[in-house]
């Protein structure tokens, strides 16, 4: 998609490479879900033009992707690994992740509201556009924020407080699950085939369809 070259080079731009492959992980997932974001903004202000039918079927996919990627694979790694390992290390990072869990929960809730509303718009017309829209705009805000808090307090915090052994439990555990998105990880065929219908049909130049 077009955004993830900006996106990836901006979010690489303010993080040193990190030499543990949990942590790579982490940050490859980010800039590839924060790339999914952004070019589904550039999709709604595009808009369905003379095909509405693919450019329904297109934003329907990237919120099924939304939905089950990070709800599904990522938020698990996070909340059930990284997380409570660097929360028992560091007082700093506690109350935060508290927070990161909370707003684990509330995504969830936000890309089936924005489901309910794309459908709305596809179903009743351009009267249900803009809530839709100012619901994708949120989200999106909402989520770019929600992961500079990971990156900038957890994360940090984790590279000073984690020892060897936290890390190799770590990457291993990281390491089974992989995001087609970056395509360096074990691929999970079903988010591989999504992810590639949705570079095909979305119009140029946010993906390869017409």
């Amino acid at each position: 998609m077009c955004a993830s070259h900006a996106t990836v080079r901006r979010m690489s731009e303010t993080q040193a490479k990190p030499t543990h492959s949990s942590i790579r992980i982490i940050h490859e997932e980010h800039a590839s879900l924060a790339a999914m974001l952004r070019s589904s903004l550039m999709m709604v202000q595009r808009g369905p033009q003379d095909q509405p039918e693919r450019f329904f079927d297109v934003m329907r996919a990237m919120l099924f992707y939304m939905d089950e990627f990070p709800e599904r694979l990522h938020h698990t790694k996070e909340s059930e690994l990284l997380f409570p390992t660097v929360a028992a290390r560091s007082m700093e990072a506690r109350e935060v992740v508290g927070q990161l869990n909370h707003e684990h929960a509330v995504a969830e809730s936000k890309v089936r509201e924005m489901q309910h509303l794309l459908l709305a718009w596809e179903l009743l017309g351009d009267s249900r556009r803009e809530r839709f829209e100012i619901a994708l705009k949120a989200y999106v805000d909402f989520y770019l924020q929600h992961m500079q808090l990971e990156e900038t307090v957890v994360l940090a915090q984790a590279l000073q407080v984690l020892d060897d052994g936290d890390w190799k439990s770590l990457n291993s555990a990281f390491s089974v699950q992989g995001n087609p998105l970056t395509g360096k990880y074990p691929r999970e065929p079903l988010y591989d085939r999504l992810f590639t219908r949705i570079t095909m049909h979305a119009p140029a130049p946010i993906g390869l369809g017409p």
